[in-house]
């Protein structure tokens, strides 16, 4: 485990060349987790190659539907009627982007958030990496209790002001991200980067009410997004069957199910990015089925019963993701 570093201690450390030049630390609200659900406010850090913040900006966007969960982000329809639409402020938004790695707090869902829009807006996100905090923070062995922001920020003495608000979190994860590449840089830690690739073409169709608009008049649900990239291998072995009750192991081949409050892609990439085999199909190799239905008669959930294959839900899934085993040496 790596303990924290004294600034002493930092400063004789040469910085890997290898790091990136820039970073633009990203926090954006929403009205909700799904494909169609839409940004409401957005807030970037960009800071310098060793972490040190150069400027801000946080803006509210008109997401020209519900706003959602108002008793967690706090904005009101009457308070985003006024807001730009996303595609109103791309411009700036790009300019803050441009050059630098995306860091966010679960980084893939942020990215998706972003890639959308800009499709929607008929533009090409300007992000090539992003960079996960909580990959980051497993990857230096940090003591947390949870992988929640609040956490992180707990454990670098950050002071949470205004929790859900896309200013307040991004600062709070760029004052928490300051410290964490310096820990990563004085160990010369391999940095958990991922490629980035916008989505190419985006299709809508009337669904959810616009801001100020009644039922019937028109929103934006997608009918289809495909992103142009191609999941890449597992590169563990199998080690067989998760066991109710453990952990889940990389290299574990797990499957997908009907229907998920969080979309699909993002819990496939989550997966991944956790060392597991996202498998299309079920089989007697795989290790696990998350599903919200069990009793919904499809064919994974029938050969999981011919098969004896473990199932969980959505939430417990999640619960299993925040403490991978690591894959056996050798």
């Amino acid at each position: 485990m790596l303990e924290d570093l004294t600034t002493a201690a930092f400063s004789a450390t040469a910085w890997p060349t290898a790091y990136p030049q820039g970073y633009a630390v990203v926090d954006v609200e929403t009205t909700g987790l799904a494909r169609d659900d839409r940004i409401i406010s957005a807030a970037v850090y960009r800071v310098d190659a060793r972490g040190e913040v150069e400027d801000h900006w946080y803006t509210t966007v008109n997401p020209e539907r519900d706003p959602g969960p108002v008793w967690i982000h706090g904005l009101t329809s009457e308070a985003l009627e006024g807001a730009p639409l996303f595609q109103d402020i791309a411009e700036e938004f790009t300019a803050r982007l441009t050059g630098r790695v995306l860091v966010a707090h679960n980084a893939v869902f942020d990215w998706q958030m972003i890639a959308r829009e800009y499709a929607r807006a008929e533009r090409e996100a300007p992000v090539r990496q992003r960079l996960c905090t909580i990959a980051l923070s497993k990857e230096l062995g940090l003591p947390l209790p949870n992988h929640k922001l609040e956490s992180l920020a707990a454990h670098f003495g950050v002071v949470q002001q205004r929790a859900h608000h896309a200013l307040d979190d991004a600062r709070v994860l760029a004052e928490a991200f300051r410290p964490s590449l310096r820990a990563a840089a004085a160990h010369n830690l391999r940095l958990p980067l991922h490629e980035c690739r916008p989505l190419t073409e985006w299709s809508d169709r009337p669904a959810t009410p616009r801001i100020g608009q009644q039922a019937g008049y028109g929103g934006y649900r997608p009918t289809s997004w495909r992103p142009s990239r191609k999941r890449p291998a597992c590169p563990y072995p199998n080690p067989g069957r998760y066991e109710p009750g453990g952990r889940l192991k990389q290299g574990m081949r797990v499957a997908f199910s009907g229907d998920t409050s969080t979309e699909r892609e993002l819990l496939e990439d989550r997966a991944t990015e956790a060392g597991l085999h996202v498998a299309t199909s079920l089989s007697r190799l795989t290790s696990l089925l998350v599903t919200n239905d069990p009793d919904s008669g499809t064919s994974k959930v029938v050969k999981a019963r011919q098969f004896g294959t473990p199932v969980v839900d959505e939430a417990a899934f999640g619960q299993l993701l925040a403490d991978v085993e690591p894959a056996s040496e050798g």
